[in-house]
């Protein structure tokens, strides 16, 4: 129904402002806040708050979101050199060229040493601000991820995502998109930095 679709798409805009403000930090809690918030019971996907989400960003920040975009993943791929040897896989809004103000930058990488990681980024000289674990349900098995948080010299916040070396092959599917989570590795970054660092990898 029309009304349905309207009131999906002002749940997926009040939910996407919720989220670009900081007010809500997971699609999931967004949706419902803001549909209780406008008091109907319609929610939309994630994928309609993400395109509301990009949308506003652009319209707030215009040409600044661009630069932003490529300091960013130029950021992103001295981070992965520092970890180049734990196979680095840049994801998150920074992957997919939707980063905005507030946005962080996510790495995967793959090892069965947390430690090792952790003195590869103290060396560096980044600057750990916290270390948090959480539990993850891929294909019905739970897995237990070590998340550390870095403070960049630029005042961007990233976050290293250290998973075990059997996960380095594992398929997922995008809980925002819905489709292929690929990211990119270390070179694919260096070559979309230099030829397109503009480039969006969003499902149309």
């Amino acid at each position: 129904m029309v009304v349905n679709l309207d009131k999906r798409r002002q749940v997926a805009k009040e939910a996407a402002r919720l989220i670009y403000y900081g007010l809500a930090a997971e699609y999931y809690v967004a949706k419902r806040e803001a549909a209780k918030s406008l008091g109907v019971k319609v929610l939309p996907t994630n994928k309609e708050i993400a395109e509301e989400l990009d949308q506003l960003s652009e319209m707030l920040e215009g040409q600044s979101r661009g630069e932003l975009l490529k300091s960013m993943r130029s950021e992103a791929l001295r981070i992965m050199k520092v970890l180049e040897e734990f196979n680095p896989i840049l994801v998150g809004s920074v992957w997919r060229g939707t980063a905005h103000r507030g946005s962080d930058i996510d790495i995967r990488v793959y090892s069965d040493e947390e430690k090792e990681v952790i003195e590869a980024i103290n060396k560096s000289g980044y600057n750990i601000v916290r270390q948090e674990r959480s539990v993850k349900t891929i294909d019905s098995t739970k897995k237990t991820y070590l998340h550390v948080f870095l403070k960049t010299p630029q005042g961007y916040e990233a976050e290293i995502i250290i998973r075990p070396l059997e996960d380095i092959n594992l398929k997922e599917k995008c809980e925002i998109f819905g489709d292929d989570l690929k990211g990119l590795k270390l070179k694919a970054l260096e070559e979309i930095i230099r030829d397109d660092p503009l480039k969006k990898f969003i499902p149309y």
